[in-house]
């Protein structure tokens, strides 16, 4: 039986980023293995799931524990087929963008007076230390949120933990009453910054005008970090 879930998780601990990642419990206790062995098994009973098998441990692949600077959380992938690719909030593909998508580039043109970006792949943001972790990794082809009870929960508490553990200075940006419950994870010596998703279909409205990304990069500035060029 084909295994390519497994098989990805196992090239992702052994890449460059695997080591620090992989000491968190639900890499090194079993957990992930556990979800992946279910990802392989629904996708042969025939489940499109997304992002492809060998794009799921994106975020963590382009930004190693020890150089992630801001943390961005996301819930799950984008479900419709070709847009995910690993990285939260972040999208490939031709056609228009996500309506979330499109009102963080609002925003972030607004806060930094940028013209807007037209391109909705934000690998560079992760390349720059910017995790863009969703909390369930995987989702199935037109079913937000299917994935939510699969197992990624105690990832993304495990992360947002482990980078808020290290010495170095980070920040985390929590949009929307889901991200905003792990807010006790993270230690208060770090910037946090809340507000609503940026959804135009959530329930409070402070989004837009929250400016993420200057109070970030003044964050990281002042704790003699790169800002982030988030284009």
């Amino acid at each position: 039986m084909s295994e390519p879930h497994l098989g990805a998780l196992d090239a992702f601990l052994s890449s460059r980023a695997g080591p620090g990642w992989g000491a968190l419990p639900f890499f090194r206790d079993g957990p992930a293995r556990l979800v992946c062995r279910e990802l392989d098994r629904l996708a042969t009973a025939g489940t499109h799931i997304l992002p492809p098998a060998s794009e799921l441990w994106t975020a963590f692949a382009l930004t190693p524990l020890d150089a992630v600077k801001v943390v961005i959380l996301g819930q799950d992938p984008y479900p419709t087929p070709g847009h995910a690719h690993g990285l939260a909030f972040s999208c490939l593909g031709a056609g228009p963008l996500p309506a979330s998508l499109r009102r963080i580039f609002r925003e972030l043109s607004d806060d930094l007076g940028t013209m807007p970006r037209r391109s909705g792949d934000l690998t560079d943001w992760a390349a720059q230390g910017v995790l863009l972790l969703n909390a369930a990794l995987s989702v199935e082809a037109g079913r937000a949120g299917a994935h939510l009870r699969l197992g990624w929960q105690a990832l993304a508490d495990q992360s947002v933990a482990a980078v808020s553990a290290r010495g170095s200075a980070a920040v985390f940006i929590l949009w929307g009453d889901k991200a905003r419950a792990r807010k006790p994870l993270v230690d208060p010596r770090h910037l946090v910054i809340e507000s609503a998703h940026p959804s135009p279909l959530a329930a409070r409205g402070d989004f837009l005008g929250s400016k993420p990304f200057s109070r970030a990069n003044r964050h990281l500035a002042a704790n003699g970090l790169q800002p982030i060029d988030w284009g």
